[in-house]
Formats: structure tokens, sequence, C-alpha cells
């Protein structure tokens, strides 16, 4: 199969239309049709149900719109990573981070990494809750920070550095601020301060009555305000201000900060900062 092809496909799959897909194509209906027919004759099934008035996906055409994703994925991040590495010398890498998170280790091992003689210049990518893992696999970063359980590292490799305990983070003033920890029990059943909804990896957002939140400072901004409360990893205690309280919560799950990247990746950059951010996490797990 062809990119072509497989383009083609995806487009009429999502649209479910040949009309609206040929104009997202920028191609007239005819050619369109017959190039979705020489795919079904190539592969010997059917993708599409075409109706008089509709068209709808066969299971065969659902199988074809899941894998054409990816493959399409996959071919733009290969070009994405090889033009970055064309540049001259060893290029940058670039390590992606969700904004407002782990940025003291972010800081400690940008300047660990630097100080190395092979040391390449890193461009750092701060982004918005859940983003950082989609950059590394669409080939807009090498290597990203992750947080478990919180984001998916299924389809990377991945090295833990720092686990830590949970808070819940508070407005100043909250009855129970002035309490030395909570339990989850406590957490859920606050009246009146909604945890927040994050965004979801296939778009939109988490269930629940809190308030959409994109980003680390948005959240803390939505907190003083006294609009909501979250569970955060107790390394957000150095971003707090005045107006927020870090409680700790007994019960809750742990949180494990790692360092994660393609699973073909063959970067010697890459390979490089991974091994500098588990020489730190080795010393500062040691103090």
């Amino acid at each position: 199969m062809e990119t072509r092809e497989l383009r083609y496909f995806v487009a009429v799959a999502e649209e479910l239309h040949f009309g609206r897909a040929a104009q997202r194509l920028s191609m007239s209906q005819p050619p369109l049709s017959r190039a979705i027919q020489q795919l079904e004759r190539r592969l010997g099934v059917e993708l599409l149900h075409r109706g008089a008035r509709s068209v709808s996906l066969t299971t065969a055409g659902e199988v074809l719109l899941t894998e054409a994703r990816a493959a399409l994925d996959a071919v733009e991040a290969a070009g994405r990573r090889t033009r970055r590495a064309g540049g001259e010398g060893r290029g940058a890498v670039v390590l992606a981070a969700k904004a407002g998170a782990s940025s003291d280790l972010m800081s400690t091992l940008v300047r660990a990494y630097g100080a190395q003689p092979f040391a390449v210049e890193v461009d750092v990518v701060l982004c918005g809750a859940g983003e950082q893992g989609q950059l590394v696999r669409d080939g807009r970063a090498d290597v990203a920070l992750l947080q478990q359980p919180y984001d998916d590292v299924g389809d990377l490799h991945f090295r833990g550095l720092v686990t830590e305990k949970q808070v819940l983070v508070l407005p100043a003033g909250h009855p129970l601020a002035a309490r030395g920890n909570v339990s989850m029990a406590d957490v859920e059943s606050l009246p009146g301060l909604p945890q927040p909804r994050w965004p979801r990896p296939g778009g939109g957002f988490d269930d629940g009555p809190g308030p959409a939140v994109r980003d680390h400072t948005q959240l803390l901004q939505l907190i003083a305000l006294g609009r909501v409360c979250a569970l955060m990893p107790s390394s957000i205690r150095s971003s707090l201000r005045a107006q927020h309280v870090a409680v700790s919560v007994v019960d809750a799950e742990l949180v494990t900060t790692v360092i994660a990247w393609p699973r073909h990746s063959r970067s010697r950059a890459v390979a490089d900062l991974v091994q500098a951010a588990c020489e730190l996490a080795q010393v500062t797990s040691s103090t």
C-alpha cells in the first residue's frame, strides 16, 4: 500500500462521504473512488458499505482506519526526526514536559546533561497536560518527562526517575488545610470543591463537575480562587504560593516521573540524555 492510498482512505473513512473527502483532498471525486476501489481489490476485502445516501465502514475498514492513522503518523514522525537529524553537527534534542510539572527535575537534568562534553543543545517544549507523550509519538519531540499513573507510556521505552507521594492542594484558609494529612475518603467526600477535569488523549475532558483545566498554571489559579482542589505530586510544593496549602494524602497512589522515548529511536543524543537522567536519579535517591 502507498501512503497516498492510505491518506485517501482515511479522508473517506473520516468524512463518510466521497464528495467531502474529495474536497478535503483538493481532488475530484471519480479518481478518489477509483483509488479506494483499487485498494479494496489489492487487499481482497470490502472497506466501505456504499449506500444510495450514506457510506459506512466495514469491520475491515475500521481496522484499516486505525492502522492507516498509525502508519501515516509514523511516516510524518520519521520525516520530522530525519530533518532534525540532518542539521549541522549532531543537531538538537527536543525534550517535552508538562508546563509546571517536574520543573526542578527538568532544570537539574538539563544542567547536568549540558555539562557533558558530548552534549548537544536541548530544546525544551512545555505543553499542556497529556500532550508531551503525543509530541514524542508524532516526532515533534525526541524524549519526554511523563508521570505515571497520569500519562500513558504503553508504546514507549521509559525509565523511572523519581517516585513521590501525592498531596491535596487546597486554597489557603480551607478547613482541611489545618490538618497534617488526609485520606482519599476525605478527598472524595470534599463538599463544594471539585477535582479538575483534565484533557483526554482522544479529545475532550474527563467527566465530572469540576472545571476543565489544561495546565498547572491555570489549575493553581483556580485553586487560589477557591474553585477547585487537586491531587498532585508532592514536588508541587516548591511551586505553591501563599494562597495554596498542600496536605499529605496518606493512602493516595504513588506518582513516578519517567523519561520516555520512542521504541525505535537510535539517536545517540537521546541515549545520552536518558543516561544522564538515570545517573541523576541514582544520585538523588542515594542522598
